[in-house]
């Protein structure tokens, strides 16, 4: 296995025994035996758990916005619609995993938010980068006339943002994708309504 092999491999497994256990209750011996990677490699990557994290982190919010900036910039699509369909997507991927495994950077923030301040920045800068990007979609909509120009875009994307966690959070307490149903149909009846 290469280094680049090994570091993935290392992050992959231990985006997934996060994304199932939480943070704390991931240990680093955990990640080693799922990935047969003796632990004097793992700290040749990684100088700490901590560092180990944010590698996590930096992964997961990658691919996250890699998706984000596909479904939100398809000019094929008017742009409420775009964000419906970012939405629905997620819907789907929540609903995939039986409503055990929601948004990754959510459910650290949950957990880390008051105990661990250098994680809990990175968390707040991830989640205003994809702040921003609804913002981007939701001004996009002001100018062609499907929202309304006395709309603080990146106030609703936050309010969209806030919401969608929510929804998932109670998707996922409940194992059921309803709230989440529920969210999307009364954001795009409500807040998110072409005029």
């Amino acid at each position: 296995m290469t280094k680049r092999d090994t570091r993935t491999e290392l992050i992959a497994a231990g985006m997934a025994l996060i994304a199932a256990q939480g943070y704390n209750a991931t240990g680093i011996d955990a990640v080693l035996k799922r990935t047969g990677v003796p632990k004097g490699s793992f700290y040749h990557y990684f100088g700490s758990k901590e560092e180990f994290g944010l590698a996590v982190i930096e992964e997961f919010a990658a691919r996250f916005l890699a998706r984000v900036d596909v479904l939100l910039a398809d000019p094929a699509l008017p742009p409420l619609e775009r964000l419906r369909a970012f939405l629905e997507r997620g819907l789907e991927r929540l609903a995939e995993h039986q409503c055990t495994v929601g948004c990754l950077i959510g459910d650290l923030g949950q957990e880390l938010a008051a105990r661990n301040e250098r994680l809990r920045e990175r968390l707040d800068e991830i989640l205003f980068s994809w702040r921003e990007r609804f913002a981007a979609c939701i001004r996009e909509a002001q100018h062609t006339g499907e929202l309304p120009p006395s709309y603080d875009p990146l106030v609703i994307a936050g309010f969209v943002l806030s919401g969608w966690e929510g929804a998932v959070l109670s998707a996922k307490v409940m194992k059921s994708p309803q709230p989440v149903r529920d969210f999307i149909d009364t954001l795009f009846a409500t807040v998110l309504t072409p005029q």
